[in-house]
C-alpha cells in the first residue's frame, strides 16, 4: 500500500511545470480506538459503570430537608395526647370523651353486655345422626330414596293424595320429589314440611329460604314432573 502511495505521489511531481514549487502532502496514519470486543484494558466509562448508584439518590426526597407537608415525621402524624389528660386518667377506668376531651376512650356500647339470644328460633333441635352431613351421606349411600321404578308425569290431582307423613310428595319449580326420607333432617322441622306435602311448594320455599338449591338437595328423591291434568 505504502510503495503505490510513493509512485502515485512521484508521478503527480514529473507532471509539474518546471521550476514551479511543487506542494507534497503528507500522510498521517491514525489508528481507530479498540472496539468493545477487542480486549484492551477498561476505559473510565466501563470502571464507572461497575460502580453502584448512591441509593436514595442524591437528588431524592428521602435526602432533601424540606418542609413539604407530604413527607411528616412520626411524631408530627400522630402527636402524644396532651400529659395533663394522662396525669387524670384512672388505670382500668375508661375515661369520658365528653369531660377529658379525648377520642381516644372505649366507644360506650362495647362496654354494653350483648343481648341473650332469642329462644325463638328458624330451627329445630335436630335427633343425632340427622345433620346436613348425615344426609349427603344418606343420599350417596346408593338407598332408594325416590319409591318408584321410574320418573312419572304427575298431575296436581296425583300429587295430592300423597300429603301424609309416611308418603309424603312435593312439587318445586315443576319438579315433584319424594320428602318422606328428608322429614327426619330438615333444619325447620317435619311440621314446616308437611306444609308443602301433596301440593306445590315453589312459593313457600322461596319466601323462606330461597339461597339453597332444592335440585341439589333433594335430587336423589325426584319422582317426576308436575304436569296439568288430562283433559276428559
Amino acid at each position: 500500500m505504502a510503495s503505490y502511495l510513493r509512485s502515485w505521489f512521484a508521478s503527480g511531481i514529473s507532471e509539474a511545470e518546471p521550476g514551479s514549487p511543487v506542494s507534497i502532502p503528507t500522510l498521517n496514519l491514525v489508528s481507530p480506538p479498540p472496539s468493545d470486543d477487542e480486549d484492551g484494558s477498561a476505559t473510565e466509562t466501563e470502571q464507572d459503570d461497575d460502580i453502584p448508584p448512591a441509593f436514595p439518590s442524591l437528588q431524592s426526597a428521602q435526602r432533601m430537608k424540606s418542609s413539604n407537608p407530604l413527607f411528616l415525621t412520626d411524631s408530627q402524624k400522630m402527636p402524644p395526647p396532651p400529659l395533663p389528660h394522662l396525669a387524670q386518667r384512672t388505670p382500668g377506668v375508661a375515661s369520658n370523651p365528653t369531660t377529658s376531651g379525648s377520642s381516644l376512650a372505649v366507644p360506650p356500647t362495647t362496654t354494653k353486655r350483648p343481648p341473650k339470644p332469642s329462644k325463638k328460633s328458624g330451627k329445630v333441635a335436630l335427633a343425632p345422626g340427622r345433620s346436613p352431613l348425615d344426609w349427603a351421606s344418606l343420599k350417596s349411600s346408593g338407598q332408594d330414596l325416590r319409591g318408584v321404578d321410574t320418573l312419572l308425569r304427575i298431575p296436581p290431582s296425583v300429587l295430592k293424595k300423597h300429603n301424609k307423613r309416611d308418603d309424603a310428595w312435593s312439587s318445586f319449580h315443576g319438579k315433584v320429589y319424594n320428602i318422606t326420607p328428608y322429614m327426619e333432617y330438615h333444619p325447620g322441622g317435619e311440621r314446616d314440611l308437611l306444609r308443602v306435602a301433596g301440593r306445590d311448594g315453589t312459593k313457600l320455599f322461596a319466601s323462606t329460604h330461597a339461597w339453597v338449591n332444592v335440585d341439589f338437595m333433594l335430587d336423589a328423591c325426584l319422582v317426576g314432573f308436575l304436569v296439568a291434568e288430562p283433559s276428559s
